[in-house]
């Protein structure tokens, strides 16, 4: 592989970043709908010409390029049967039954701490941030516009509460995979990790607890005509929930994402055809309701979209809420967008690959600092730069991973100090980035595109975990060290 300069390793990084500001000052949030997209593909051309001009032949930088795209083939196939399974809940009365239920249990005061414990709930069953986003997050943004609360916040506590589950959860992929890289076992990684995990969570749920009392929801809702609008339109059912208890059971049951999810859309179409006779015959006008036209709603509501037409809400204040949003889903076809994205960004973190860059500047952090806390620092440093270049949590695992290996062994430092560094930095700041494959999924899941980065001040368990990792480090805390006898028994 050709050796690159720090300064030449972090060209395309600068031209990326400033052109993707660029476009949120040029497009706003439009930005996601292509030129964001055009903008990793340019950074990509900068990487590729600066290896070709090192001697690097572009037929292999298109080789790191297919390679990395590969890699995501199963999570751009999750993300397009969470555009389906969103359509069936939403036509089925799912997501509707639980925005009706939720707005009558949940409390706006303490709302945001509730929606975070649910989803810690859910996530640690599941092992799946995405799963806990596409389910019940889905609904929780609803119960909140309901309520009059902002998405954004609610966003935020969903995001905390389903990374805390997906870090801490023994069904979980990046759980698995960081104690396998840093060469420690499941049970000892987990348990390591409670020591800045636990109390990063009980900050977030503190933060929760008070914001929901300092906000004030927008204006008065009129929670009886929200009720109201949905009993009109859905017929309401406590069986609508086998669905998602099903799934969820399914995937306890460590049945992969993919099948689970698909079972959740065919489930949520036929919940639909059992449940919504009225709401069908309501979308398909004068048309007759036959079997032929039954299928062609759901097949629409899996593929293309779903609009509920629904009224807006006046507010005791006179003020008019807009809650049509909630009843509106684009099926996999809303989901592209966020493919390309994904797909573009791999790009880019193919070509940094290629030309040695993701390499150069790990390195760059490995020599930074000597001491044991500046191994730590170094590796959150590393693990944040690879989330911003390489686009995927994997590769930030993984990268990071293989590179400090050998230090953190040469200082004596166990191997679960550096699996949890791994997890409190890669797994949880991926979110937090726009165009990386977490990042474009949650936020177009949860806010659509024009909510792309407004959770981020919210997501306080994922942006407060690597301070309190450096914290922890700093202090000396619960710093495990290889016993003597198996530094000798290695050398």
């Amino acid at each position: 592989m050709v050796k690159v300069g720090l300064g030449v390793a972090l060209i395309p990084l600068v031209v990326l970043v400033a052109l993707l500001a660029l476009n949120v000052l040029v497009f706003e949030s439009d930005a996601t709908y292509g030129s964001n997209q055009f903008t990793l593909l340019f950074a990509a051309a900068v990487a590729a010409f600066i290896g070709v001009r090192k001697g690097v032949s572009f037929s292999y930088i298109l080789d790191r390029i297919s390679h990395n795209i590969q890699q995501t083939a199963p999570a751009i196939l999750i993300l397009l049967l969470v555009g389906s399974l969103a359509g069936t809940w939403l036509l089925s009365g799912i997501v509707p039954a639980m925005i009706y239920y939720g707005l009558q249990i949940l409390n706006p005061s303490i709302f945001f701490v509730a929606s975070t414990l649910i989803c810690m709930v859910v996530s640690l069953a599941t092992g799946s941030s995405w799963t806990t986003s596409a389910t019940i997050g889905i609904a929780l943004i609803g119960i909140g516009t309901g309520l009059g609360l902002n998405s954004a916040m609610t966003a935020g506590a969903v995001l905390s509460g389903a990374y805390f589950g997906d870090k801490m959860s023994p069904l979980s992929d990046t759980t698995n995979l960081a104690p396998a890289v840093a060469g420690t076992t499941l049970n000892t990684h987990i348990k390591y990790m409670m020591i800045t995990t636990v109390p990063t969570i009980i900050i977030s749920l503190i933060f929760f607890l008070i914001l929901g009392f300092m906000v004030n929801s927008q204006g008065n809702v009129n929670e009886a005509a929200v009720l109201e609008l949905i009993e009109n339109k859905f017929n309401i059912n406590p069986w609508l929930f086998a669905v998602p208890l099903i799934v969820i059971i399914l995937i306890m049951k460590k049945m992969p994402s993919l099948p689970a999810l698909m079972a959740g859309t065919v489930l949520g179409g036929i919940a639909a055809l059992i449940f919504q006779q009225e709401l069908l015959q309501q979308i398909a006008g004068n048309e007759p309701l036959t079997a032929i036209k039954m299928y062609e709603i759901v097949m629409n509501s899996i593929t293309t979209d779903t609009l509920i037409p629904v009224n807006e809400i006046q507010l005791e204040d006179g003020t008019i809420l807009d809650i049509s949003g909630l009843f509106q889903q684009g099926g996999m076809m809303g989901m592209m967008n966020t493919v390309w994205l994904i797909i573009c960004a791999m790009a880019f973190g193919g070509a940094m690959e290629a030309i040695g860059a993701l390499k150069r500047i790990a390195e760059f952090f490995l020599n930074l600092f000597k001491t044991i806390f500046g191994l730590f620092a170094s590796t959150v440093s590393t693990c944040l730069a690879l989330n911003l270049t390489a686009s995927d949590q994997y590769l930030a695992i993984v990268v990071s991973g293989k590179m400090f290996e050998e230090a953190y062994r040469e200082k004596g430092l166990a191997p679960e100090n550096l699996s949890r560094t791994l997890e409190d930095s890669a797994t949880v700041t991926s979110v937090l980035i726009p165009w990386n494959t977490c990042g474009a999924f949650h936020s177009k899941v949860l806010l659509g595109e024009s909510g792309m980065t407004s959770y981020i001040p919210y997501a306080i368990f994922n942006w407060l975990s690597p301070f309190v990792s450096l914290f922890v480090a700093a202090i000396g805390y619960k710093i495990r060290m290889i016993p003597k006898e198996r530094i000798t028994q290695n050398l």
